[in-house]
């Protein structure tokens, strides 16, 4: 495998900030130059929502994305967001529906509604899963009903929140147990798609417990895939069944679109904060989504409450924040990834300060081992005021370790496997970088070295410490070593 070409400038590593930014693909942003400004810009990992487009378009994009990143020559990333299954209103006989408090409404079987005060879904089931007292909530928490009779036919609900509906809008049942599955038969398809073409992410919408997330990694590595799949905590069941999710996904999104409906609006960012917590504890990658820089649709400045929700997702220890709309379908995609690429350089300036993370939760002692050597390597990096740690590995799971260790010794990974080094891209702290054979570098630090000189701008007299994960290469000893620039 050949080295990439470094057309982006890697002398400025150092400065890059160390949480990560993935950017929706959208209509306002798949055209490859509008790409490779993104990139220059500062995103990590490109999204494509499956919920929206064709097979062809999704072609398009993955295959602009992959051009651009080669032509920047940067690993960048890609995750599919798979669609789930979204419970949608019917279409209205009139509207918009204007819902007041204490009106009737009914929810029914019946293809076509009836009267303007009827309600059809695209979810057959609902009528025998509705319970009386059970809450629906509408249009993304537009209007509230709630369940006061049910019949075979139809259900009788309440307006306890009033507001303006339009046909196929949302509906969430965050009181209700659902039969349906989180993996569609579309997702299904769209999965083994995604398998077929070395996507680097999937994400599961709508997750509610373990065996959904052990379903869609058996069906990708049934077909040969290596993807790394991301839950969406976006459902109240997920949040009872949070730890068994963490503990068998390969990280996590929290989705705070839906799960703002479907959980008190107020509880969200306490929330936010318990599922970043335990992803740090298990070595889980996290990203917060959803509103971001919701202005930003439409402004060239973002609200101070949305730079301070950026912030506080930093500093609650997010290893990356998403952006949708903004970048997908806004007015200045390019302005709001420098916009919150700015806030994580600012934000991250307070983390300098913060003690870095040990060992987390595991019982296999090779990773035990692995965060050990890692740990000591930090550590002497800070005392000799090393300008880089270099990581050597064929793998991302050392280069994972390493991120969840959180602390700021610059870490370059250095690594021959362009799959690798796209999962990389996820990962907080960690800058990778393609070369040409690991064991052109592998056999000694001077090596490292005239590289870090050669391609990164090193100078006389600089300091690196050179790490080897031994796993690649068991006949090499050294696993740790100090290089300084000649």
């Amino acid at each position: 495998m050949t080295t990439a070409p470094l057309t982006f400038d890697p002398r400025k590593i150092p400065d890059l900030s160390r949480t990560k930014l993935v950017a929706t693909v959208g209509p306002a942003s798949r055209e490859p130059q509008m790409l490779l400004r993104l990139m220059a810009a500062g995103v990590d990992v490109f999204r494509i929502n499956m919920a929206h487009g064709s097979r062809k378009e999704h072609d398009s994009v993955l295959k602009a994305i992959r051009q651009a990143a080669r032509e920047f020559g940067r690993p960048v990333g890609v995750l599919i967001d798979l669609a789930g299954p979204k419970i949608r209103l019917g279409n209205l006989l009139a509207e918009p529906l204007e819902l007041q408090v204490g009106e009737l409404v009914t929810l029914t079987r019946n293809a076509d509604p009836q009267s303007p005060t009827e309600l059809t879904s695209n979810y057959e089931p609902m009528l025998d899963e509705l319970q009386v007292g059970h809450e629906i909530v509408l249009a993304d928490g537009a209007a509230r009903l709630r369940v006061v009779m049910v019949t075979a036919e139809s259900a009788t609900c309440e307006v306890i929140e009033p507001g303006s509906l339009r046909s196929r809008q949302g509906i969430n049942l965050p009181d209700t147990n659902l039969s349906i599955s989180a993996l569609t038969e579309r997702d299904l398809e769209n999965a083994l798609w995604a398998a077929s073409t070395d996507i680097d992410f999937v994400s599961i919408s709508f997750v509610r417990n373990a065996e959904e997330i052990h379903q869609l990694k058996t069906l990708l590595s049934s077909a040969g895939s290596e993807a790394r799949v991301i839950a969406k905590i976006e459902k109240r069941e997920a949040l009872e069944n949070l730890q068994a999710i963490v503990q068998a996904t390969d990280g996590v999104m929290v989705a705070r679109g839906d799960l703002g409906v479907e959980i008190e609006l107020e509880k969200t960012p306490l929330v936010q904060k318990r599922i970043i917590r335990l992803c740090q504890d298990l070595g889980k990658p996290v990203i917060v989504a959803t509103q971001m820089l919701e202005s930003m649709h439409h402004s060239k400045q973002p609200t101070r409450a949305e730079v301070s929700d950026v912030a506080n997702a930093i500093l609650d220890g997010a290893d990356a924040c998403m952006l949708s709309g903004e970048t997908a379908i806004g007015s200045y995609p390019e302005a709001a990834v420098r916009m919150m690429k700015r806030i994580m350089h600012e934000t991250e300036s307070l983390l300098r300060n913060r003690a870095s993370r040990g060992h987390h939760q595991t019982a296999d002692q090779k990773i035990c081992m692995q965060e050990a050597m890692l740990l000591g390597a930090a550590q002497v990096a800070r005392h000799i005021d090393a300008r880089l740690l270099v990581l050597v590995t064929e793998h991302s799971t050392t280069a994972l370790l390493k991120s969840k260790q959180r602390d700021f010794v610059t870490t370059v990974c250095l690594t021959d496997d362009q799959k690798a080094a796209q999962r990389m891209s996820l990962y907080w702290g960690v800058v990778p970088v393609m070369i040409d054979s690991l064991r052109t570098y592998c056999r000694l630090p001077k090596s490292i070295a005239d590289w870090a000189k050669e391609h990164l701008g090193l100078l006389p007299s600089q300091r690196l410490v050179f790490v080897l994960d031994t796993a690649d290469f068991p006949d090499v000893l050294d696993t740790i070593a100090i290089a300084e620039i000649s």
